[in-house]
């Protein structure tokens, strides 16, 4: 029998109580207030919508935690060891197009490493979560890396640059290489179900640069409870505040990271 422990429980029930409210809105998103954050970054009214709730219902099981908020911004807590990283809606603009893959994501970052994670895909009602020492699940069921040891056998995902994000000749160079080497290239628009796939052996791999915290804060833990790695594409630790990720099993997180720094 699973045990979850009383933080998983918090962040699960949040996710599934905010989730209402987005299946709803997706069903009707031709009716949706929408605005422009940035160059090609966009944030509806299901984005507001699902944040408040998620803070409401975290804040009241954890007072003293502070917060991260793709929306909402830095919120400061009496607690200055545990932070709520959360992305109320990744894969926003697949939301607004009607297409169905996005995801609740909520990170439990405690002195800056992720000890705790959760991404919900409401549409297929997949609960992915995991604990650091605890392994790492989907709904009931334990997750484990893929066992591929061949790039020539794996599906690698990743996040295509749009108008505004940075480095498309680096991308370019990037893709080129890993097209040459794998069976194939998946771009599905949410790095938190890309690396909750790679959790799940559903891929083999993920690389993307310029993510947020909020994109990468559970997924982070998901892949690692999962028996898989996760560092920046030159190697380094500090994915939270560089956003450059890449992540892999463990027979392939080498042979892919020198692939992608042979482009550079």
């Amino acid at each position: 029998m699973i045990v979850r422990s009383a933080a998983i429980n918090v962040m699960t029930a949040a996710a599934r109580k905010a989730a209402r409210g987005l299946l709803r809105d997706f069903g009707e998103v031709e009716q949706l207030q929408v605005s422009k954050k940035g160059p090609g970054d966009f944030v509806s009214a299901a984005d507001h919508r699902v944040e408040k709730v998620l803070r409401q219902e975290l804040k009241k099981a954890r007072p003293e935690y502070g917060f991260l908020l793709e929306e909402g911004g830095v919120v400061e807590g009496i607690d200055r060891h545990n932070v709520w990283i959360i992305d109320p809606l990744d894969g926003t603009t697949n939301f607004l197009h009607g297409i169905p893959h996005f995801a609740i994501s909520i990170g439990l970052v405690r002195d800056g490493e992720p000890i705790a994670g959760v991404v919900y895909q409401p549409l297929t009602d997949e609960m992915f979560w995991a604990e650091k020492g605890q392994g790492s699940f989907v709904n009931e069921r334990r997750l484990r890396v893929s066992a591929r040891r061949r790039l020539d056998e794996s599906v690698i995902a990743t996040g295509i640059p749009h108008h505004g994000r940075p480095e498309p000749e680096l991308f370019l160079k990037q893709l080129a290489r890993v097209m040459d080497a794998t069976a194939g290239i998946r771009r599905f628009g949410s790095a938190a179900l890309d690396l909750a796939y790679v959790a799940a052996g559903r891929y083999e791999g993920f690389w993307e640069i310029g993510l947020k915290p909020w994109d990468i804060a559970a997924g982070i833990i998901l892949v690692r409870e999962a028996g898989g790695y996760v560092s920046e594409i030159d190697g380094g630790h500090d994915m939270l505040s560089s956003g450059n990720v890449l992540a892999a099993n463990d027979h392939l997180h080498l042979p892919l990271g020198s692939l992608l720094r042979s482009s550079i």
